[in-house]
Formats: C-alpha cells, structure tokens, sequence
C-alpha cells in the first residue's frame, strides 16, 4: 500500500470514529419491513393450526374468573357454564374481524409518532424485573431513581420506540401505589411512546385519567398513547384482575397485548404445534373479549413464550422451539388480519455473558424473521426476567438498530453511482478515498459503538476492555448527555396533584382488587 494509500485509509478510520463518538440521538422511525417473512408452514398448516383452535374453544372452552365478563359473553350469545365459556367459531371469526390491522400510536412529542402492523415493528425496553444489575454490574434490589435511569437510557436510545413502564420495580415505593409513580417516571423521563400499568382494573382507571391529563380526554378517543398488557393463565385462563385493567383501557380505545403466558411442556402440550395451537385459541378468546367490550377498539395479538427444562422445570430462552413458535405465530396473526407482539433479546444468564449473547442474538433474529409488530422485551433481559442489566440494555439497543437496519431490507438508491465507482476504481484499486465512498460511509455498513473491532494490540493499549465495562461507561455517557424534555408545567402540576391525591386515598397496603 503506498503512502497515499495508506493515508487515505487512516483517514477514512479517523472520519468512522468521529461518527461514532458525535451520531445525534434521534429515534429511529418505526422498522418498515425489507425482508421476507420466515414462515415455515403452507396454507394448509394454517387452516389446521387454525382449526384445531376453534375446535378448543368449541369443544373445551376458556374460563374467564370474572363476574362481569361471564355476563357480557352470556349477552353475546356464548354457551355459559359456571366461569366455563364455549364459543361459535363464526363467533369467533366475527369479533377479530373488527380489530385494526395496524395501530398508529401519538407520542408526547410528535416526531416519535409510530405505526405498527402490515409490515411495521417497534422495539419496546423489558419490564416487569424485580432486581438490576447497576452502573457499577451489581445485582441489587431497584429504586425508583433506578426506573428512571433506565427510562432516560431509553429515551437515549435510537431503536428504542419506547419507554415502556416499570422496567425495574421500585422497591423503595409501596406496591399500590406504584403505577402512579411508574407510569409518571415513563411520562417525564421520555417524550416518546410508553406503557400503561394494568396490575388491577382501578390501577388502568388511574393510568388512562394520567393520560387523559397529559393528552386531552377527548384525544384518547381516537388516538393510541399507551399499551396495556393482558397475560392469560395458560392453560385457558383468564382472571378478573387481567380483565378488569383490560377493560380500563379498552373502553378508552386504548390498544392491549391478549397474552398468554407460555411455559412449553409445563402449561401447554410438550410438542411445538400442539402448543401453538393452544395458545392461538388462548389469544383469539382475549382478541374476542376486547370486541364485546367496545367494537373496533384497537388490540394486540400476544404471547411470552419459553420452553421448559425436561430435567429442572427451569424456563429457558433461545431454544430452537421458541424460534419455530414465533415464525408459526407470526403466520397465524397474519391468516387473521391483526398485530401481534413477541418478546425479544431473552435469556437465562445470570450476568451479561457469551450465554447471554448467543440466546439473546437467536432470539433477536427470529423476532426478526417472523414479522412481530411489537417486539417487548428488547433491552436489558437477563436471568429469565429477574433482573434487568444496565450493560445488557445499552448493548440490546444497539443490537436492536442493527436489526432494524437488516431487517429494512437492501438499500438500492445509489445502484448507479457505486457501479460508476467499480469503472473508476478498477482491477488493483481501493475504495476508500473514491467521492462515492465519501459520500456514503457514514450510512453504507452499521458501525457498532460497543463492540471492539481493533487490532489486539490495540484493544489491549486501551485497557482489553470488555464488553460490560465498555456498555457500563457508555450508559455513563449517555446520562451526563442525558436533557429532559420537559412536560407542560401546567400538565406536570396536575399530574402530581392527581398521583398525590390518589396515594392518600389508596392505603399502602391496599389489596390488589380493593376499590379506592
């Protein structure tokens, strides 16, 4: 390589950091499919997963352990025994086929408007996790400082399309009252998309009144602003505590995941199909229910999936199993005409390890190649959901833009141009210092920030930092660069007038289902 050369191609790496260390945080728009769908069965698998479906509703029916959902199935015309529902197929049939096919949602701030559904997909950060691991890699238990750390690391997040809810729980707050401070720290930290708590029916009633708060009651009507999560008792369940918080958000037109909570070989048949099979009659009979509920209003076909341990009854993630029911999955919401959610990035590890990596990765790409439209669970996953790790999730959001990237599909806008480049370069040439190459560089290969691609020498001149300490000190810097889109002062004021008003009325140890 000659001196020019070689200075051409020092240049080239100087002007790739430089992009790097300076890319201007902007989410991503919503990922437009640019890829095939993985759809491993033909039309007629389709029909029989579909059918066998149907014949579980007809034949073994759903119990819903919920007075009011008994009668609103009793008006609707179901076969009623006890909590035991049986449904029609057709009626089956007629009440998903008023579900949206594609959901918009309206953010706090407009330009992180999205869409999902026909072809378009949002990551969404974990939730639901008990301990973290910290800045410092400490596995302790979570504060609310801590759910806010993780919300404005969202926010910071380019393919992170929201804040979700209690990524952490806050264990320094009492459990009643703790969707109010969740669902303010996911409205304050981040002016992007968010989750609602639906731990009970009065907890969604006091989410849906903090997002008529901060949107308008009448905006709710008509536009979506938050996602609730509905998970069934696999097998054929579904209890008042779900249904009531469903109903919360529903009658608000307010979008839901109709998830059951699938434990492969534990809680359905320990077969692949079989277990696809259950679980779609499961989700069709919560789709169903959100149509008596109010016609129209918009819904999620869900699940949470892992296969269980034949020797330890340990749940596990990244089996192969898991794949194939996402890729089956993904066919059946497509055969009905809704949306549909999986989780991404999961993992059993107990630290942010070569485990981790590899169950997060085959998951990812699955998720990837079977088309989910509201892919939760796509940073910091670890230990089957008990903690969520501050490396994990900088690094998973990161992995999240690459798929977003990949699965956008080939880009072909500069055909013409790079093809002029192969005439100029020719036999023996190079490219780096061509005007295309130039021009494109920043935009033609994704540069991770996380991942070390020097030279050994190099990576140990710099410390041989591995990835956890080179995710923790870029979570670092993401928080000092951290600025707060402010809220309204006005909505800000009467948001806390409301949490503190709702806190003196629910005592701390409030049950559940208790009325306050």
């Amino acid at each position: 390589m000659t001196k020019a050369e070689l200075k051409s191609r020092r240049g080239g790496r100087a002007a790739r950091k430089a992009v790097r260390t300076s890319r201007p945080i902007e989410m991503l728009p919503a990922l437009k499919r640019g890829i095939p769908y993985t759809e491993p069965m033909d039309q007629e698998q389709i029909e029989k997963i579909d059918d066998a479906s149907m014949s579980i509703l007809e034949e073994v029916g759903v119990i819903f352990r919920d007075p009011i959902a008994l009668d609103d199935w009793k008006k609707a015309g179901a076969d009623v025994q006890g909590e035991l529902v049986k449904f029609d197929r057709a009626m089956i049939r007629e009440l998903i086929s008023s579900i949206p096919s594609q959901i918009s949602y309206y953010a706090r701030n407009p330009a992180n408007n999205v869409e999902i559904g026909d072809g378009k997909s949002i990551f969404v950060p974990m939730t639901g996790a008990p301990f973290l691991r910290d800045l410092e890699d400490k596995r302790r238990w979570p504060t609310l400082d801590d759910l806010g750390m993780f919300h404005k690391l969202a926010h910071m997040s380019p393919a992170l399309h929201s804040s979700a809810h209690h990524i952490v729980e806050p264990m320094d707050h009492p459990v009643p009252h703790r969707h109010l401070r969740i669902t303010y720290s996911s409205m304050k930290h981040s002016d992007k998309i968010f989750m609602g708590m639906t731990t009970s029916g009065k907890n969604g009633e006091d989410v849906m009144d903090m997002c008529e708060i901060l949107f308008g009651k009448d905006f709710l009507e008509n536009h979506a602003v938050t996602t609730g999560n509905i998970n069934g008792n696999s097998p054929l369940v579904w209890d008042e505590t779900m249904l009531g918080a469903m109903r919360a958000f529903v009658k608000r037109r307010q979008p839901v995941l109709c998830s059951p909570f699938v434990l492969g070989g534990a809680n359905t048949p320990a077969s692949t199909v079989p277990a696809v099979a259950q679980l779609n009659a499961e989700a069709l009979s919560g789709l169903a229910y959100t149509q008596i509920i109010r016609k129209g209003a918009p819904a999620i076909y869900g699940h949470y999936l892992s296969t269980v341990s034949m020797q330890s009854g340990a749940p596990m993630a990244g089996t192969p199993e898991i794949s194939l029911m996402n890729f089956m999955i993904g066919q059946m919401a497509r055969f009905y005409g809704v949306p549909w959610r999986t989780s991404n990035t999961l993992g059993g590890a107990k630290t942010f390890d070569a485990q981790s990596g590899y169950e997060s990765a085959t998951t990812l790409m699955a998720v990837l190649g079977a088309g989910a439209n509201y892919i939760w669970h796509s940073a910091g996953w670890s230990e089957a959901g008990m903690h969520c790790s501050v490396a994990k999730f900088v690094v998973d959001a990161e992995q999240c833009a690459m798929g977003h990237r990949m699965a956008s599909g080939p880009r072909w806008d500069d055909f013409d141009e790079a093809l002029a480049a192969v005439r100029d370069v020719g036999p023996g040439g190079h490219y780096l210092g061509h005007p295309h190459t130039q021009e494109n560089f920043e935009r033609a290969f994704f540069m991770p920030q996380l991942f070390d691609n020097n030279s050994i020498e190099q990576w140990i001149a710099e410390g041989s930092k591995e990835i956890t300490e080179r995710a923790l000190a870029h979570a670092q810097k993401l928080l000092r660069e951290y600025e707060e889109p402010k809220l309204d002062e006005a909505k800000n004021e009467e948001l806390m007038d409301y949490i503190l008003r709702r806190e003196r009325e629910i005592p701390e140890n409030a049950g559940l289902n208790e009325e306050y």
